[in-house]
């Protein structure tokens, strides 16, 4: 016989939110590998032009979501064993988790709102650097080929051309580094990488959202039930 009336009506309460945390990890951990393998942000951020390279801010990003994803999942387990075997010291590990993560999310949510635009600008440099590379002919012509094969990968990825608003190369060499339909109209390759890292970061925001709300209830829950664990005469 374990616990009875509103501490069992608790111990329900919290197995079915820790199913919840859980499934939430398995999306953050899906959403996490989804990000690292798009092909989209894949295609950019593994480009490579001699010394140049696109930043890994985002990349270190995904990969602390791969593993909070991963912690969720076995924090959600702990919980949910906890609460059905009414175990004071489960309840306890699993709070203490609880504590650890909600304060990793919300420092790693302050320092993302900090640096959330870092990612976009340092795109935007290096897709300057090479733009300002194949257009210069002071190079030479296989150093200049190979900044333009970077550059095309940009536009065909993001379907844009150039830094302007409208397309402004210089010469022939860099309009046929766009797609055919641009040419005349290209869309601002600034605005589209700005859009594209805006879209993913607001995903995460999200996510993390969600997650922080169920553990404010799941810290709640769990230390209702440890302390109805305690009291009851059964123990």
């Amino acid at each position: 016989m374990g616990v009875e009336g509103c501490t069992k009506c608790i111990k329900y309460m919290l197995f079915f939110f820790n199913f919840i945390f859980w499934l939430a990890g398995c999306v953050i951990l899906g959403v996490s590998l989804w990000l690292r393998h798009d092909t989209k942000t894949s295609s950019l951020l593994e480009l490579r032009y001699q010394d140049a390279e696109p930043p890994s801010t985002f990349y270190i990003s995904v990969y602390i979501l791969i593993a909070v994803g991963a912690v969720m999942m076995f924090v959600g387990f702990l919980g949910c064993y906890g609460a059905i075997q009414e175990s004071q010291c489960l309840l306890g590990t699993f709070f203490a988790c609880l504590v650890i993560l909600f304060a990793c999310e919300v420092a790693a949510g302050i320092w993302g709102f900090m640096h959330k635009d870092k990612i976009s600008k340092e795109m935007i440099t290096f897709y300057d650097s090479v733009y300002d590379k194949a257009s210069n002919k002071v190079l030479q012509e296989e150093q200049s080929q190979a900044a333009g094969a970077v550059l095309k990968v940009f536009h065909e990825t993001l379907q844009c051309c150039g830094k302007g608003g409208l397309f402004g190369f210089a010469d022939k060499m860099l309009s046929d580094m766009c797609p055919g339909d641009l040419k005349i109209n290209a869309a601002n390759c600034h605005t589209k990488i700005k859009d594209l890292f805006r879209e993913k970061i607001y995903l995460i925001g999200i996510a993390a959202l969600v997650v922080a709300v169920i553990m404010i209830f799941e810290m709640i829950f769990s230390m209702v039930l440890c302390c109805g664990i305690r009291n009851s005469p059964v123990y």
